[in-house]
């Protein structure tokens, strides 16, 4: 195979998995889903930090209370030892329910492995990633890959006889669903209404807010001034200015006229055609300024909901 052919190869199979995001406020936002080697490194990824935190946690929990042990009588361990047993077991148990829940319901939506690798979990409808849907998607991994794995390790001793084979290819089946669609969706994702896409990492020289429009205070293609009020901005809360924010950057512009055209409907102004990317800038800076005014006086507003 031609090194010329082998680039031309790898942007087709991206091209396969472009998609558009429609948000609440009808607005397409192009994304590419995530591959599902991309999606098995990050979960291979996370699992070694899980390990490895949990272990030493261990580690520390075995080093403290080897001496009780030592010098107690097995069949009757100190009160103390038996806590730090809960303690252990619990810290078992919220590691690994709570490690990728915690950090999928944060701003980034996704994991360290995710970020690692370059993806995220987002919602299939646009809106923000509820944790409901986090929670959903967290909850059937135990049954779309641990299950599977212990019943193909034990099929083959013979322990379960046929019932242990039924469910065997049974549980085979949640292992390989995101084979079966071509958005690599697991059972979780289908039933939670997520997709996990690509998040690459940008080097990002300036901020927005010190470029065009935002920082000239005016459009330096139709020199239109462009000032809004506190009613005006306080339409939109922080994941709309990450939404707007990831427009710019991208800088479709379909996608900037959309985006234009909705906000002007929703705060009432009529700026005319041309000049959207000018108007976007503006009012992203200030409405991030304001933002950030409300938030260092303990106000914040997570969305439009808000």
């Amino acid at each position: 195979m031609s090194a010329s052919r082998l680039p031309s190869q790898l942007r087709e199979r991206r091209a396969k998995r472009q998609r558009v995001m429609i948000t609440p406020e009808g607005v397409g936002l192009p994304l590419t889903i995530a591959s599902r080697a991309n999606r098995a490194g990050a979960l291979m990824l996370d699992f070694m930090i899980l390990f490895m935190t949990t272990l030493t946690i261990t580690l520390v929990i075995v080093f403290v209370v080897s001496g009780s042990v030592v010098e107690s009588n097995l069949e009757e361990l100190p009160g103390s030892v038996e806590f730090l047993f809960v303690l252990w077991s619990l810290m078992w148990f919220f590691a690994w329910n709570g490690y990728f829940m915690f950090f999928e319901m944060g701003p980034r939506g996704a994991t360290p492995g995710k970020r690692i690798v370059g993806v995220r979990v987002a919602s299939r409808d646009g809106d923000r990633l509820t944790p409901e849907a986090v929670i959903a998607r967290n909850l059937l991994r135990d049954i779309e890959l641990f299950l599977p794995l212990v019943l193909i390790l034990s099929a083959p001793t013979g322990e379960g006889g046929p019932a242990g084979w039924a469910a065997m290819v049974w549980f085979a089946v949640f292992l390989l669903f995101p084979f079966f669609n071509k958005d690599a969706m697991r059972a979780g994702d289908l039933i939670a209404g997520t997709w996990v896409v690509d998040a690459p990492k940008q080097k990002l020289v300036d901020v927005l807010s010190t470029e065009g429009a935002a920082v000239a205070g005016a459009s330096t293609l139709t020199g239109a001034q462009y000032k809004f009020g506190d009613d005006e901005l306080s339409v939109y809360g922080e994941y709309e200015l990450q939404t707007l924010e990831r427009v710019l950057r991208d800088g479709k512009a379909e996608a900037v006229s959309a985006v234009a055209d909705t906000i002007c409907r929703k705060i009432g102004w009529n700026p005319g055609s041309g000049d959207e990317r000018a108007f976007l800038e503006a009012f992203y800076a200030q409405l991030r300024a304001r933002l950030e005014t409300d938030m260092r006086f303990g106000k914040r507003k997570a969305d439009k909901f808000a």
